[in-house]
Order: structure tokens, then sequence, then C-alpha cells
């Protein structure tokens, strides 16, 4: 069985949960999660993989998410720059001075900061199911919301699918735990996309844990309201990336569509681009695809 050494580390205020495994002189790997989501959304199996082929692995909750601490997003407002302090203060939490960064969707961002404001901090970057950092997606949302199509020069926004479930959503009922849960899945079953099977018995087993962890749930929310804070630092050029990049994108995100992987691997350079066939937002829960996913790691650390 996978066991890591927990321990808290401080952002300024913050207090952050993190697990580590591996040994702490092999190279390491730094994971780092998407919006609202746990470091348990990085799973075991795919940790283990990585520790078995000689990395010391890292992964932590964000401010707001799990075990990590609240904030009042009214009175202390946050950013993805700020995110991205705190994911340097994990790598300081443990002495490390650079490591191999792992990030999907958010995490990516907060990958491409670093690459760019922190470059000494990043030995290579991986960035799965994101888009550029500056691409700002709320017109082109809001256009596919009211029915318009998005403008030339915008990257597409989430399929009609998934946005019809960000509706559905919104007007579900959600006063049990079941309830909570239940609408949780789902989202988890429209973030897989439509290609692959999704498993639902381990979609529901990680939901089961997250509600059983997380200190408040609800703060999760206030990743939304950081993420519509734009600032110079996030438009800055992605060509000033020096860390060998690998964008990993799935073919059928519901979210960012493949479209966004592409821009992201064209701004970055000589990143390599991996289109995942039938891959979604969130790839763990698609039998098979955490192993394919491990691999691509392990191949680009090397």
């Amino acid at each position: 069985m996978l066991t890591g050494e927990e321990k808290f580390v401080r952002s300024g205020q913050v207090r952050l949960w993190t697990e580590r495994f591996g040994y702490p002189d092999d190279p390491t790997v730094l994971l780092v999660m998407g919006t609202s989501t746990q470091a348990i959304g990085w799973p075991d199996e795919l940790v283990e993989a990585l520790v078995n082929s000689g990395r010391q692995v890292i992964r932590f909750d964000h401010r707001d998410t799990g075990r990590s601490d609240s904030v009042d997003f009214t009175t202390h407002p946050y950013a993805l720059a700020d995110m991205a302090a705190d994911t340097a203060a994990v790598l300081d939490g443990y002495g490390v001075t650079a490591a191999h960064i792992v990030g999907t969707s958010l995490g990516a961002a907060i990958g491409q900061w670093l690459a760019v404001h922190q470059a000494v901090r990043v030995r290579t970057l991986t960035a799965m199911a994101s888009s550029p950092m500056g691409n700002n997606p709320g017109p082109a949302w809001a256009r596919a919301m009211a029915g318009q199509p998005a403008a030339a020069d915008e990257l597409p926004p989430p399929t009609a699918r998934f946005l019809d479930h960000l509706m559905a959503s919104a007007k579900a009922p959600r006063t049990t735990a079941q309830q909570r849960m239940d609408a949780d899945v789902q989202t988890w079953r429209v973030l897989n996309g439509d290609v692959l099977s999704f498993d639902e018995a381990a979609g529901r087993r990680f939901v089961e844990h997250c509600h059983a962890r997380a200190d408040n749930l609800a703060a999760a929310s206030n990743h939304d309201l950081a993420g519509r804070r734009w600032a110079d630092d996030r438009r800055a050029s992605l060509s000033r990336i020096t860390a060998a990049t690998l964008v990993l994108h799935g073919s059928d995100d519901p979210l960012f569509p493949q479209a966004h992987g592409e821009a992201l691997a064209a701004q970055i350079p000589a990143a390599r681009l991996e289109i995942v066939p039938g891959m979604g937002h969130h790839p763990f829960f698609s039998p098979g695809l955490t192993e394919r996913i491990a691999g691509s790691i392990i191949r680009h650390t090397t």
C-alpha cells in the first residue's frame, strides 16, 4: 500500500497540506491539481508509478481545498500569482530548489506562471488539459451561453454538453450530502468526455473521499473567483519559457477543446504536443489512462 509523509507548510498566512512519497535524493515531481480539486485528484496509481521510476513525488491541497486553510476571499482576494506562490512554498517546505512541475487545468496554468516568472524553480513542465495562461475564456463562454458564435480570434468555448450541464447543475437541488455528492459525480462524468468509458465507481469513491476529508467544501468555489482576476503577470509571453515542456491534451476535452492545447504548445518554444485520443478534461476515471499519463510524464522527466 502506498504511504506518504504528510506535513503542513506555510505560504504567508496560509497553511497548506502536503504529502511526499519516495526518496528525497531522487528528482522531484511536484503534482499541481486543477480548479477546486484536492491533491488526491492525483491517483495513488500515478504517484506509485512515478516513485517506482525513481522520482520523489509531492502533491498538495491548494488553499481553499481539502485540509489546507480556507481564505475569506472578500477580505483577502487572491489570483493565479498567489497560487503560484503557494506552489513555490511547497517546494521550499521540502528544501527543493527546482522540480519537474506537472499540472493539470488550473495547475498547468500555475506551472506556466512559474516557468515564466520563476524559471529557476522549473526543471521541466508538463501541462495537461490546459490553455495558455493569458487566455481569458470568459467572453467566449458568455457568448456560447447566449447561443452566439465565438469571435474569430478566440479559442473555442466549452462544448454545448458541458455548458448545458452547468446550467442544469445550477438548478439541481443540493440540500443533502447525497445530492451534493451525486452532483459532483455527474460533473466528473461530463468532464470525462463522451468517447472513453467513465468508471463511475471510482469517481464516486473519489467524491466521497473528498467530501470526508475537506475542512470546508464550500471554500473551493473561491477558485472560480480567483480565476476571474486578471493582471499583466498572467499575460506575459509564454515564449519566455525555457523549460522543456510537454503539453498533454485530450481530443475530447469538453472544457478546453483540443485547440487550447494546440495553442499552448505553439506559444512555448520547442514544446511537444501529445494529443491523447478520446481523453476528456480529467483522465483518471477512464480505465487505462492513468498508466498512459504516467508513462508520458516519466519519459518527459527523464
